[in-house]
């Protein structure tokens, strides 16, 4: 009976926050460290399917609107200084989107725990010596 119930409270902790196998995303935050990881992973997806949408669109548009039924002389375009601009100041500003919140997220995992739960000491060797 009592070994019973051990078993019961041991799978009931053991399965409290389980991963499911159709799971596609982490598993609840049990830290804040966590939460914050999380949250930068879902702030640089949204860049990337914004990202994704505008070069699919640009694709498609370009394969729509050039092709040699409905344009059989190719257009010249030799300079292109707005969309050289465009195509750099644009990746720029993402990445310093991106780059805000994750050095703050960087900065605040860089303090020092003063009372460490355990303490784990490695040693390694090398095998060719």
């Amino acid at each position: 009976m009592i070994l019973r119930s051990l078993e019961c409270r041991f799978l009931t902790i053991a399965l409290c926050d389980a991963a499911e196998p159709w799971q596609l995303g982490s598993q609840d935050a049990a830290t804040p460290m966590m939460q914050g990881i999380i949250d930068l992973h879902h702030d640089i997806f949204f860049f990337l399917i914004l990202i994704l949408v505008f070069v699919s669109r640009m694709l498609v548009r370009a394969l729509w609107h050039f092709n040699e039924q409905t344009n059989p002389i190719p257009q010249r375009i030799v300079h292109g200084t707005t969309i050289e601009i465009i195509r750099t100041i644009f990746p720029s500003v993402i990445l310093l989107f991106i780059a805000i919140p994750s050095f703050a997220l960087l900065y605040s995992m860089d303090g020092v725990l003063v009372d460490p739960a355990i303490t784990i000491k490695a040693i390694g060797h090398q095998w060719y010596r």
